[in-house]
This record gives C-alpha cells, sequence and structure tokens, in this order.
C-alpha cells in the first residue's frame, strides 16, 4: 500500500511516495519537468519483487514546496541523502533520471554508506555547450508549460505509455502552478559540474540505461559508454528509445532494472 510523506529539510519541504515493507529499499528520483508518477511502472515490478520503493518529488516539481533558495544537481544529491537518513531503512539502491543521474552519483559517493548501488536513466551527468539557437530553445521551453509540454513529447522517440495524453496532461497542470516552472528553469540553468567531479569517487555497483535516440546528446549511446566506463559498471543501450526508456519501453528495460537490484541485493 502507498503512502504519501512529507520531508522538511533546508529550504523547503519534500514530498515522496512510499510502499512501506521491510524489503530493501530502492528510492526513485524524476528527472527536471516531470514527477515521482515516471516510475509508475517501475516501482509496482520492484515491489513484486520483494522490494521497499520511494519516489520523490524533486523541489519545486510535484508535490515539493516551491521557491527554494538553490535548484542544482548537487542539492538534489543533498535531498536524496537527507531521504536515506530519514528512512533509515539501510542501503539502497537509487534510481536517478536525467539531472538526477548526477544527485544519484553525487550521494553515492557523499554517502557511501547509504547507497548500495545506482540506476542511471538517461544521465545527464556533465555540462554540455549549447549553441545559440539551442540556448534561445531552452530559455523558451523554461519559460511556459505549454511549451514544455511539447518539448516533453518530444523526448519519446519510439511509442508513448497507453496513458501518456493523460499523464502529460496531469504533469503540465502540475507546472502550472505558482513557482513550478521557476524551478524547471532554475535546474535547467544548474551546473552539473559538482556532480560529474564525484563520477570518479563512486565504487558501488551501477547501470546506465540509454535509449540510443534520446535528443538530449548529440551521441546518446557514446556518452552512455563513456559514463558506465567511467563508473566501472553495467550498460544497457535501448535501440531508438528517447530520454525516457523506463516509461517508453518498460516491457524491455523494467525487467533489466528489477534483475540488476536484485542481483546487488544478493550479492
Amino acid at each position: 500500500m502507498m503512502s504519501q510523506a512529507h520531508l522538511d529539510v533546508p529550504g523547503g519541504r519534500l514530498a515522496y511516495d512510499d510502499t512501506g515493507g521491510d524489503g530493501p529499499l530502492v528510492v526513485c528520483v524524476p528527472g527536471v519537468g516531470d514527477v515521482r508518477a515516471l516510475y509508475r511502472f517501475l516501482s509496482p515490478e520492484l515491489v513484486a519483487a520483494g522490494h521497499r520503493v520511494v519516489t520523490m518529488d524533486l523541489r519545486g516539481h510535484g508535490d515539493s514546496s516551491t521557491d527554494w533558495p538553490a535548484y542544482s544537481p548537487d542539492a538534489v544529491g543533498g535531498d536524496i541523502v537527507a531521504l536515506l537518513r530519514h528512512l533509515d531503512a539501510g542501503p539502497a539502491v537509487v534510481v536517478g533520471e536525467s539531472l538526477a543521474a548526477g544527485s544519484a552519483i553525487w550521494a553515492a559517493a557523499e554517502a557511501p554508506d547509504l547507497v548500495a548501488a545506482i540506476v542511471l536513466c538517461g544521465p545527464a551527468t556533465r555540462d554540455v555547450p549549447l549553441g545559440r539557437v539551442a540556448s534561445l530553445g531552452v530559455k523558451l521551453v523554461t519559460r511556459f508549460p505549454a511549451f514544455w509540454g511539447g518539448f516533453y513529447q518530444s523526448l519519446y522517440k519510439s511509442r508513448k505509455p497507453d496513458d501518456f495524453r493523460a499523464y502529460r496532461r496531469a504533469l503540465m497542470a502540475n507546472l502550472s502552478e505558482p513557482g513550478r516552472m521557476a524551478a524547471v528553469r532554475g535546474f535547467v540553468q544548474a551546473s552539473k559540474a559538482e556532480c560529474e567531479r564525484r563520477i570518479g569517487a563512486v565504487h558501488c555497483p551501477s547501470l546506465v540505461v540509454m535509449g540510443t535516440a534520446d535528443p538530449d546528446f548529440k551521441d546518446a549511446s557514446a556518452e552512455a559508454r563513456w559514463l558506465s566506463g567511467q563508473l566501472g559498471g553495467e550498460l544497457r543501450l535501448v535501440p531508438d528509445a528517447g530520454h525516457y526508456p523506463q516509461a517508453e519501453c518498460p516491457d524491455e528495460v523494467v525487467p533489466v532494472i528489477v534483475d540488476f537490484v536484485s542481483r546487488v541485493r544478493r550479492a
């Protein structure tokens, strides 16, 4: 039975769902401009495999509070560590999407006793210079929910989930609330340097999952191979998938993640 809860940390309040139980803990963190329901396909399968699953909203997103003093991937890494300490359920596997993949890396480096392994989906873990046209595009899509909605839709490349229309509608309603798009802009403009610097300090098992058609990267496969090589971990490339492989291709990706988490826990 999933229950919603909140955690007060310096600067605001984080919202999260907790399936409960005494199984090994898995904490799932969505990317910018998305909410914890991104893991609606993965979470039930992890629970069925015997895990306790906690899905959290980023600062300024979903049911978390707005008007935080800072929006950055390393700040989210601190939020993950605070949540793990609050839950006090032993080391967790942390699943991070996009920018939150860098946050998972930060948490694993800063609190190795709390992080048993990391799963990085569509990981955006280092700064990439943008041209003038791309920079203008980023400014536009982070200004208005409707523009973000169009951009968000474009990140699914091979197919969209059956519930995508309703999910996107609810997401746009959330982002239309006061302060939400300011959080999106803050995260998009933030540097990932602090998380990238910690990649070499991560020594736990890792899995990188990347869609080969992820439009966030000039060469998504090369980016995934670079990151998995730096971490010395496992890699799963998902042919023709975009930025959200676990939601775009759940039949293929969810079993891979569940298998990885289960193997880590048995080791």
